[in-house]
């Protein structure tokens, strides 16, 4: 039995909960146009766990609603997902992203493509994932490496009794390092060239199969980080696509947008906003909806939804800590700058590897911290900090870990980390014990692609960061460091490919959440001044 099975089965959750439950929206709109053989695309992406209807989120009640609706007006209606569905709220990291499936499951998702954090809970839980989905994972260019095949199906032609449409499928090769390294061990995803001809290829097999409109449903994004990768990029490379269902970058893209005759469309993120395709002929109209209070709910939805949620809200009851202080967390803070969550959250890492070479009493210094800003999600307000606030900022299950790296080594992934300063990245380092300056005003230059990787070595470290000290002690290239680091970053996760080749590497398997606990328990509880502003370990120029 499964890690999911046993957490469900010991809760009030019942195995018939599980399957064959049908979503029964309440319509209550009446048509405000002919839709009667129409082809409606109703399009999510980036929902990141957000499956509760509220204040934050329209829910899967309103995708459910919103698809009966266009149902009974006679459409012909897909329901399509982008991918970042099964990563992001307690409500799906507690069940390790499969409840997220039963959600879409029961919503009447006609297909999805998977993101790159479909894979943050391993290979082995997302095969589950895909067994446990009623709806087929397109993903054309992800191959497997025993194979060289498709891992999953490429695409699916849906028949309507006047229209025939075919769905192909494209995942963001950034899913090599956005995801932990370790579970993409087993697939190879096509990019730049290879990823235009795998496209291209899809496009003629789906033409070829006599379908009246094309979709591609990929999460690649618009980042300028992903030139090369990006859906706009794929649209002005491939020729036939008719629609490009886009996720990745969290861009909001109401009308939608056209590149070389393919319309692109993206929600933006979280469900705040729920996108609507209409075609008539070859003549269509995009927008992006959230005034569903004609619609109508789902109520079975919404009782669905609550039942997983009431075992989480359960479980991760009570406080944990108390700060007197706001923490950054916010996306655009902790990926450009240093914030005193991040500081939090780096000495936390410090304290953890401090506490576990004692323990173990393993004859080590440890050096410094980092946290990539990355994964640090969400912003902690003042008061008392529940345990769901904790899980939700911290939200990835990562060990923290050891490495053991020279100077230069921790020089170049400081550089590789800082590149697109001041823009944002996920690499961006929250550090402990670490003082630098980054120089934006010398331009990045990339060295050497990093093996399986979409970054780029530095083509020479020390250019625009410059390390003052570390450990208290002026920093020296040929000296040996030993930096507490999560696994993810350990395995080469986002711009730290260099750490994967690390000397040693030690795990202490003390999950990062479990490291804050101890932190703020020897702190008495209390986050408090020391931690009112950013501590200035990061000078930016």
């Amino acid at each position: 039995m499964n890690k999911f099975f046993k957490r469900v089965l010991s809760g009030a959750l019942t195995f018939s909960m599980l399957t064959g439950v049908t979503a029964m929206p309440v319509n209550t709109a009446e048509a405000k146009e002919d839709l009667v053989g129409k082809l409606v695309v109703i399009h999510t992406n980036d929902i990141h766990g957000r499956y509760e209807n509220n204040d934050e989120s329209l829910g899967m009640s309103s995708v459910a609603a919103l698809k009966g609706y266009y149902e009974t007006q006679g459409a012909n209606v897909l329901l399509l997902d982008a991918g970042d569905f099964s990563q992001g709220t307690n409500l799906v990291n507690y069940y390790d992203g499969l409840d997220s499936v039963h959600f879409l499951n029961a919503a009447g998702y006609d297909a999805v493509s998977l993101g790159n954090h479909e894979f943050d809970f391993g290979f082995d839980e997302l095969k589950e994932m895909a067994d446990a989905a009623q709806f087929p994972i397109l993903d054309a260019n992800i191959l497997s490496r025993e194979t060289n095949q498709p891992y999953f199906e490429s695409n699916k032609v849906f028949e309507f009794g006047n229209m025939t449409v075919g769905v192909f499928g494209l995942d963001t090769p950034e899913a090599k390092t956005k995801a932990s390294p370790k579970n993409v061990k087993d697939v190879n995803i096509l990019d730049n060239e290879e990823l235009f001809a795998c496209a291209q290829a899809q496009v003629d097999e789906l033409a070829a199969k006599g379908c009246d409109y094309i979709i591609c449903l990929g999460h690649l994004g618009v980042d300028e980080e992903s030139t090369g990768r990006r859906s706009v990029d794929v649209a002005a490379n491939v020729n036939g696509i008719d629609l490009f269902v886009d996720g990745h970058s969290h861009t909001r893209i109401d009308g939608g947008v056209v590149v070389n005759g393919t319309k692109i469309v993206s929600t933006g993120s979280y469900l705040e906003k729920i996108g609507v395709v209409v075609y008539d002929g070859k003549n269509t109209k995009a927008e992006l909806v959230d005034d569903l209070y004609t619609v109508g709910g789902c109520p079975s939805m919404d009782l669905f939804v609550k039942s997983f949620n009431d075992i989480v809200k359960e479980a991760y009851a009570g406080t944990f800590a108390t700060t007197t202080n706001l923490l950054n967390g916010a996306r655009a803070s902790v990926r450009t700058s240093e914030t005193n969550l991040g500081d939090f959250s780096a000495d936390a890492y410090k304290y953890t590897a401090e506490t576990y070479v004692a323990d173990n009493e393993l004859n080590m210094v440890i050096d410094g911290a980092i946290q990539n800003g990355g994964g640090v999600r969400d912003t902690i307000l003042p008061g008392e900090i529940s345990m769901d606030t904790l899980y939700k900022v911290f939200p990835f299950g990562n060990t923290i870990s050891i490495v053991t790296l020279k100077g230069s080594e921790l020089l170049e992934a400081l550089e590789a980390s800082c590149s697109a300063c001041p823009n944002e990245l996920g690499g961006f380092p929250q550090v402990s014990g670490i003082q630098f300056t980054i120089d934006t005003s010398v331009p990045y230059v990339q060295g050497a692609l990093y093996p399986e990787s979409t970054y780029y070595a530095p083509a020479a470290p020390g250019s625009r960061v410059t390390i003052t000290s570390v450990g208290g002690k002026e920093f020296d290239l040929n000296a040996t460091y030993n930096i507490a680091v999560n696994n993810f970053m350990a395995d080469g996760g986002d711009t730290y490919y260099v750490f994967s080749k690390a000397s040693k590497v030690i795990d202490t398997e003390v999950v990062d959440a479990e490291g804050l606990i101890s932190y703020v328990n020897s702190l008495g509880g209390v986050i408090g001044e020391e931690y009112a502003n950013p501590k200035g370990n990061i000078t930016i120029k």
